[in-house]
């Protein structure tokens, strides 16, 4: 494995999105959302539930964490369908709250 550090000017843009990544997860609303799909998926009213968020706030946020790639959705007639992209989402979440804990 090679250090993260080691090539800073060649990986200059890869900073920019992974700063952007952290931006999107630092928001508190965005954080409970995605912690609520570590079980599954969710529809927003089930989120907006979850959360004690309105659905349109909700759809707000889902909206920037879709964009920023952290969720992924699937629609079934006219509920739309809302889960983590990947295992790694669930992993940065779970590793940040894991040190605030400690």
């Amino acid at each position: 494995m090679t250090d993260p550090g080691q090539d800073l000017q060649a990986e200059a843009g890869e900073v920019k999105v992974l700063a952007e990544l952290f931006h999107q997860m630092a928001d508190p609303t965005r954080l409970l959302l995605l912690m609520s799909m570590f079980s599954g998926e969710k529809c927003v009213c089930e989120l907006a539930e979850q959360t004690d968020v309105s659905v349109s706030a909700v759809s707000h946020q889902l909206r920037s964490l879709r964009t920023a790639r952290l969720v992924r959705s699937r629609k079934n007639g006219r509920h739309v369908f809302y889960m983590l992209d990947d295992d790694h989402v669930k992993d940065l979440v779970s590793k940040g709250l894991e040190h605030v804990r400690e």
